[in-house]
């Protein structure tokens, strides 16, 4: 199994991998942001690979990190370049704020600095160089001169650099929507795929090298349900691109590498993308991000709203053409727009994108606008007022965020697109029924009928995790083993308190008792706002591993999340039994009666 650092402090190891061929593993034991993808609060590691100079070839550096990581990365660096007036080149897998300061450090240093990217990505790196975050307004002050910009060597589409030691190394464009400047890159002697965010996995590990596909297989779901899923289509592109390479091991920007199981990797990559390529409902998600905030708002409504089933489409509006931003208008069933705020006004690839919504979008489709910024919102008020004054209807009420979105603000960002799901569902299923007639064809099947008559105890699981909490009406509990003792739940996929219940989390089940159901049944059916706290107004008590307990039940369990499996639209969660108790030893457990297994 991997070992998992301990240590709290930011460090770069130094993993030889071949010779002149090092791995620069910056370590980040702790969740330093909260983006939806750091959720899991496992660590992360920012991985790069220099190859060394020779036979008069330069140093080639693969994927530095970004800014965070530069007080422990570039003494690393220097470590193995001494010389700061040798050429480098460095291959820019993806471009953003973070990462172009890290780049300025390098050009600070090495005087030879020669950058390699793609179109896109040469593109980001000219428009970000000389930004700099806004001061507040008042605090303006002079600040240091920024180097020039260096010499830039653009890869269209795909090229093959020689390196020393005899090695090549082929850079493939991968533009996506979330990174349109993608650059992943190839070693051919070594068959060593250098895939900067695909396949990635936020858990900090010492080691090289995954011990196999299980033991980061919920990391790596994770990241690709908040970061790839709402690109599936995009990213099945390049799936099947990287399948043509003689490929032996992965190393992504972020995680363990795959060395044996990477192709049992790619075709999770493909299975995972399925249910979005399948989905018969699909969402239009359009925005432009300039520090990345409103990129991370764009991905928890993303993921909420895939929790539903419904394929999400995320476009980039500073690189997409005008024809594929209006075939995506048309054919989608709702569209959510967003875009920062810069200098009191929108960019604008945005405004762009808003007169052609304006001009095809549908006004019996709902909409729905956010955004980011630091001390103003224009951006925000111009989508709404112009979709308001076109006749669009709103899905949710706008979404302003200041700067980049807390933990909270996250949790309810996803909440927001659930609902704005479901909305979406349950109009397809009214016009449905009423084109059937009123039939409900499941509801009759006599399988259906039968499989209702399976029972289950009535249960209200809940769940605290730091600042954030969850709870949801459980029926579908059931004991699972005896040595240890545990249990498992099925929870709906998009069920709010899901994304409380992964590997070595905790929660408690309360089992209810017969005739006493109906107030806390009464209190978590009922439909919460987006963010709402559940426990609001109740007297709680609470277990030995701080997890929230129903006093009115009549017994309670304390588990520990070991496992999970998809099933459906559900996720089975097995848990492994820590504590528990009764509240009422003479009381008897409360059932759940179904005449259809179509519903709950």
């Amino acid at each position: 199994m991997s070992v998992t650092s301990t240590r709290t402090e930011r460090r770069t190891l130094q993993i030889p991998i071949d010779t002149g061929v090092v791995a620069l593993r910056g370590l980040s034991p702790q969740r330093h942001r909260f983006e939806l993808e750091y959720a899991l609060e496992r660590g992360s590691t920012a991985n790069s690979v220099l190859f060394a100079a020779g036979d008069d070839q330069p140093a080639v550096l693969v994927h530095p990190p970004g800014a965070a990581y530069s007080a422990v990365f570039l003494p690393a660096l220097a470590k193995l370049l001494p010389d700061a007036s040798h050429p480098l080149l460095v291959v820019v897998g993806h471009v953003n704020p973070n990462r172009v300061a890290l780049l300025r450090s390098l050009a600070e240093t090495y005087s030879g600095l020669e950058l390699i990217t793609s179109n896109a990505g040469a593109k980001l790196l000219e428009e970000l160089w000389t930004q700099r975050k806004p001061s507040p307004p008042g605090e303006e002050q002079e600040q240091p001169p920024l180097p020039d910009l260096p010499s830039l060597r653009v890869i269209r589409h795909e090229q093959t650099l020689a390196m020393a030691h005899g090695r090549s190394l082929q850079l493939i464009a991968t533009p996506t929507p979330r990174w349109p400047g993608g650059l992943l890159a190839f070693e051919q002697s070594l068959g060593l795929l250098m895939s900067d965010k695909f396949f990635s996995a936020h858990l900090c590990t010492e080691e090289w090298a995954e011990t196999n596909r299980t033991s980061t297989e919920e990391e790596r779901r994770h990241f690709y349900d908040c970061l790839m899923a709402p690109m599936a289509r995009q990213v099945e592109g390049v799936v099947e691109r990287l399948e043509e390479l003689d490929i032996r091991t992965i190393a992504p920007g972020h995680g363990p590498a795959i060395e044996d199981s990477w192709r049992s990797l790619l075709s999770d990559y493909r299975r995972w993308g399925e249910g979005q390529q399948n989905a018969s409902l699909n969402v239009a998600l359009l925005f432009a991000s300039a520090y990345g905030n409103t990129a991370a708002i764009a991905d928890a409504l993303a993921q909420g709203v895939s929790r539903t089933g419904i394929r999400v489409n995320s476009l980039n509006c500073e690189f997409t053409s005008a024809d594929e931003l209006i075939g995506t208008i048309q054919q989608a069933d709702a569209v959510l727009i967003g875009s920062p705020t810069l200098g009191g006004h929108a960019p604008t690839p945005i405004v762009s994108a808003l007169g052609t919504l304006l001009a095809e979008g549908d006004r019996n489709k709902p909409v729905g606008v956010f955004g980011s910024f630091g001390w103003s919102g224009e951006a925000v008020d111009l989508l709404e007022t112009k979709l308001r004054d076109g006749g669009f209807s709103f899905g949710f009420e706008p979404i302003r965020v200041k700067f980049s979105p807390d933990a909270m603000k996250v949790k309810e960002l996803e909440e927001i697109g659930t609902r704005f799901g479901r909305q979406l569902l349950q109009a397809q299923k009214k016009a449905q029924r009423r084109s059937a007639g009123g039939l409900s064809e499941s509801r009759s099947d006599p399988a259906v009928l039968a499989l209702g008559r399976v029972i289950g105890s009535l249960c209200v699981l809940t769940t605290r995790k730091g600042e954030l909490s969850g709870a949801m009406v459980a029926s579908w509990v059931s004991q699972a083993s005896f040595t240890p003792p545990g249990i498992t739940v099925a929870v709906a996929k998009d069920r709010a308190v899901e994304a409380l219940l992964h590997k070595g989390d905790r929660f408690a089940l309360n089992v209810l008792a017969e005739g006493r159901e109906t107030a806390p049944m009464k209190q978590f059916l009922q439909p919460f706002a987006p963010g709402a706290d559940r426990f609001a107004g109740l007297e709680l008590q609470e277990s030995p591993g701080d997890q929230p307990l129903l006093p009115e039940s009549l017994a309670w369990l304390e588990g520990s999340v070991k496992q999970r499996m998809e099933c459906g639209d559900h996720w089975l969660v097995y848990a492994e039994v820590l504590h528990g108790g009764l509240f009422d030893p003479a009381g008897s457990t409360a059932v759940h009666q179904r005449r259809s297994g179509a519903n709950y």
